[in-house]
């Protein structure tokens, strides 16, 4: 939508430049109102004509990058933001002007970097379920589970570092 009012803007731009230009000439230079008018005549016919020309250039544009594209697949970028696969030798720029191969020997995953809670960048895991750990403690009465309260509290720690790790 605003590319279209952004073209109706130019076109009546145009056309003031024109309607302007013309009388100015004819003002100036004592023209007759039959050459003026036929001056904005032309004029309008080559706005009309620009403005009717512009799409089908675009058009011819779009038309000869497809069939660069479609020649040379490199030409067009392909995202891999959410991850993805290489399936065949690819190359890619490094910084400092180096260049990489990636899926030189098979195929080859792209997978998405994150940092986690602890600022350590690693695979983000999208979709991954949340943790469960079931903790069972059998104590014969209150006395019995406070004195063992931390030796279970170290327990339950480790569980949740390892399974930490493993996710």
């Amino acid at each position: 939508m605003s590319l279209e009012l952004e073209r109706i803007n130019d076109l009546a731009d145009g056309v003031a430049r024109t309607l302007t230009g013309a009388f100015r000439s004819a003002i100036l230079e004592g023209r007759s109102l039959r050459t003026l008018l036929a001056d904005i005549g032309r004029s309008f016919a080559d706005i009309a004509l620009k403005a009717a020309l512009k799409p089908l250039g675009g058009l011819v544009s779009s038309m000869v990058e497809n069939l660069f594209t479609a020649t040379n697949p490199t030409l067009t970028p392909v995202p891999f933001a959410k991850g993805g696969v290489i399936a065949s030798p690819s190359y890619f720029s490094l910084g400092g002007g180096k260049t990489g191969v990636a899926g030189e020997a098979g195929p080859e995953a792209i997978l998405p970097l994150a940092r986690g809670p602890d600022g350590r960048l690693g695979v983000a895991a999208n979709g991954a379920s949340s943790m469960t750990i079931n903790f069972n403690v059998t104590a014969q009465d209150a006395r019995s589970f406070k004195s063992s309260e931390a030796e279970i509290s170290a327990m339950l720690l480790r569980a949740v570092k390892r399974g930490t790790r493993a996710s």
